[in-house]
């Protein structure tokens, strides 16, 4: 089940509406990282000032250039590792239309969803983001502690959150939230499974920013048959 509904998914990823999202996700998300990088340079300099009194050397002028230009490195970096969890984040807010797309081409008689408001999916996009941050943040610590095991961890923890959230997205639009957390609970085997199906591809640059338009599509599968099952 979780392969036929992955394979599924990504033989779809012509779709327009699905290049629509995943542009989207990705053009915000690098204006987002682009301008925080600024702040973040910016603000460095204008903190230390443009000169400091040091012992036996004395006034050191343009240590803001100085402090900046170190910053950028640093924010490279930081770029790098929140790339997928910000664009995951943001483009959750628009992955409504890649589960309807999957309902038109292959579960016409479903109709169209209840969709779910923007302040509510708002809500759930800066959750899920800052879960993911925070528990892969915590997972560092684990990876130099158990550092053979580390790919496992990524993939196990990654898998879990992914599958949660794309999940509970997929089916909410048709049985609630609360509907959707019975059947999380009751396939959750499954579902994490196939969360680490989608996890392991996140550690392929470019392929990665695919992970949640596909993840959305293969969920939204996974969605109408266990509970075609049940």
């Amino acid at each position: 089940m979780i392969l036929t509904s992955f394979f599924s998914a990504l033989h779809q990823m012509g779709d327009r509406r699905f290049q629509v999202v995943l542009a989207k996700g990705v053009g915000l998300t690098l204006l987002l990282l682009i301008a925080a990088s600024v702040i973040v340079v910016q603000g460095a300099g204008w903190l230390v000032g443009d000169s400091v009194s040091l012992p036996w050397i004395g006034t050191v002028t343009w240590v803001d250039s100085v402090v900046s230009w170190a910053m950028v490195p640093l924010t490279i970096l930081l770029s790098v590792f929140l790339m997928v969890p910000v664009a995951s984040g943001i483009t959750s807010l628009f992955l409504d239309d890649v589960a309807q797309a999957v309902e038109d081409r292959h579960y016409p008689a479903a109709g169209r969803a209840t969709p779910v408001s923007l302040a509510e999916g708002l809500k759930d996009s800066l959750g899920f983001l800052g879960v993911m941050i925070a528990a892969n943040l915590v997972a560092l610590i684990l990876y130099l502690f158990l550092l053979p095991f580390a790919p496992l961890i990524f993939w196990g923890l990654n898998g879990f959150l992914l599958g949660r959230e794309y999940f509970t997205l997929a089916a909410m639009r048709r049985v609630g939230r609360e509907g959707a957390r019975k059947l999380r609970r009751k396939h959750m085997l499954t579902i994490w499974a196939a969360g680490v199906l989608m996890a392991v591809p996140l550690t392929v640059p470019v392929v990665n920013l695919l992970v949640p338009v596909i993840g959305a599509a293969t969920f939204t599968h996974i969605f109408y048959r266990v509970r075609s099952r049940a």
